[in-house]
């Protein structure tokens, strides 16, 4: 009787692949054309930032750029390369209410990030403000929070921290404008700042651009009492890393 009531759907709405929108078996699924085009980032990698090494390093290598420039979390890990086939995922859960991508992006993300949501008291999406919600009508973060959240057994806590400031688009402005944008964007609910003091907050976001989102909702949280803080992604820019095949990154 399910299947029955699911066919009109199914004839109507069929599902199409993520990358390409070639129709698929299920709803979110990569087809065998762009399948292989996902570029997976696995260790060796910076234990701070999660950049993929060219080679191995050593156990607990940490790259330049976090030496030079220590971020205000501890750990970021991100599932895939932000190119191709990834950036047509993202942009469709973004820009398309393409939302039945979340849950196979989130899979991916809990296989990247098994070390941080192990350690992980409370996830948090990146917020949305208030004006951006009523426009877009859905926050793509906590979509992937709550699928990461279902599959981790790990508390979904976004009303830790809300986003106060309309910023701009981050796509497109320099690093300094990117600064200013989100300098004190973010801010930790006074109310629950009893249950984040000393806990471990692992932040989820879709895409690590510069950084620069993530490094302010951490300091945040860090002033809200949060002990330590990591960072979840989907997809990760690497600056000038992309293939003949692909578009190039942003």
């Amino acid at each position: 009787m399910q299947a029955a009531l699911r066919w009109p759907a199914s004839v109507l709405f069929p599902p199409m692949c993520g990358g390409c929108r070639r129709l698929v078996t299920q709803p979110g699924a990569l087809c065998g054309k762009c399948w292989p085009r996902l570029r997976f980032i696995e260790r060796p990698w910076c234990e701070v930032l999660g950049t993929p090494f060219t080679h191995d390093m050593g156990e607990g290598s940490v790259s330049p750029e976090a030496i030079a420039n220590p971020p205000p979390f501890s750990r970021a890990r991100s599932a895939v390369v932000y190119s191709g086939v990834a950036r047509e995922m993202v942009q469709g859960l973004k820009f398309r209410d393409r939302t039945e991508l979340a849950p196979w992006m989130a899979r991916w993300m809990v296989r990247a990030g098994a070390d941080l949501l192990a350690d992980a008291d409370f996830i948090v999406p990146v917020p949305l403000h208030r004006r951006r919600f009523f426009v877009r009508r859905f926050n793509q973060s906590a979509e992937l929070a709550r699928t990461i959240c279902d599959l981790s057994g790990k508390r979904f806590a976004p009303e830790l921290v809300a986003r106060i400031k309309a910023t701009k688009q981050q796509v497109g402005l320099g690093a300094r404008e990117r600064e200013d944008n989100v300098r004190g964007a973010f801010r930790v609910d006074p109310r629950s700042k009893a249950a984040l003091a000393g806990r471990r907050v692992l932040v989820v976001d879709d895409v690590y651009t510069t950084g620069t989102t993530v490094y302010a909702l951490a300091k945040a949280l860090k002033r809200g009492g949060a002990g330590d803080v990591d960072v979840l992604t989907f997809a990760r820019v690497l600056p000038g890393d992309f293939r003949r095949d692909e578009a190039e990154t942003i």
